[in-house]
């Protein structure tokens, strides 16, 4: 069972829609025994990063996410999801994720010319061949927006990066961990392709 969990944060139906079309049941739940008992996790999210941790935290879902991730049940994070694996966010202030990953979260030092929040589709340069990338073409656009970006300790968990002014990290694959920074269930076929992977390990 694929549990897409519901923290009050983030567009959850598109991503469930986007696991219905590859053929693949997804429920919403907010509620930790479910969670517990998912075979497979997604962790979407738009918003601010200190009211996501807040609102994870106030529901008791922080708890069973980490031991589903520690189990090594397959994880996939989209947009805040990514952001919220880190240990810090610099966004309005200094505020702590869930840690599973060292680094953090920084916004976008960009010249004039270059739009924040970095919007639209934009492509992806992998770096590690993640098994959710499978059949999906180096360069193929995904589609973005977000200020922020994740800044990994680890240079090796960075699966693709994307050009905007510069590099940055675009998705982080360690193990069942999989995130991206872009939205796969905004991305047309080659996003639906991601989600049908994920679903399929």
């Amino acid at each position: 069972m694929i549990v897409i969990i519901d923290y009050g944060m983030g567009n959850l139906r598109s991503v469930q829609k986007g696991f219905e079309r590859v053929g693949h049941e997804a429920i919403v739940s907010s509620d930790p025994g479910e969670v517990a008992r998912a075979g497979k996790i997604v962790l979407p999210g738009v918003g601010a990063f200190e009211d996501a941790m807040a609102e994870l935290r106030h529901r008791r879902l922080v708890e069973p996410l980490l031991a589903a991730i520690n189990s090594g049940k397959p994880f996939l994070g989209i947009c805040l999801g990514l952001q919220l694996l880190f240990e810090i966010s610099h966004e309005n202030g200094r505020h702590q994720g869930l840690g599973v990953l060292a680094g953090e979260v920084v916004r976008f030092d960009l010249p004039k010319g270059y739009a924040i929040p970095h919007m639209g589709w934009n492509q992806l340069l992998i770096r590690r061949p993640a098994p959710i990338l499978e059949g999906i073409e180096e360069g193929s656009q995904f589609y973005f927006v977000h200020s922020y970006y994740v800044v990994p300790a680890d240079p090796a968990v960075v699966a693709t990066e994307t050009d905007y002014h510069r590099p940055f990290c675009s998705m982080i694959w360690r193990d069942n961990l999989f995130a991206t920074q872009f939205h796969p269930e905004k991305s047309q076929s080659v996003g639906l392709k991601m989600l049908a992977n994920f679903a399929s390990l």
